[in-house]
């Protein structure tokens, strides 16, 4: 069965929690750590499981979330 992993580009990430704002599973949350231009980026938590159903992608103006299939045996 194939599962998704939502993977957030750090450098492009801005912090604006559109992403956030939009996931229907509450799996993003903006964090503690910044990237290298100094904003607190987001990040997937490890306790939901993402359905894949794009929202995240879809809102975040800046292109920093891509949403990967992953095979599992």
């Amino acid at each position: 069965m194939a599962k998704v992993k939502v993977k957030v580009l750090a450098e492009f990430c801005k912090g604006c929690g559109l992403c956030v704002s939009f996931c229907p599973r509450n799996a993003l949350h903006l964090c503690e750590e910044v990237n290298d231009r100094g904003v607190h980026i987001v990040l997937v938590r490890d306790d939901v499981e993402c359905t894949g159903c794009g929202n995240c992608a879809t809102m975040c103006p800046d292109a920093a979330i891509v949403i990967e299939e992953r095979v599992e045996a």
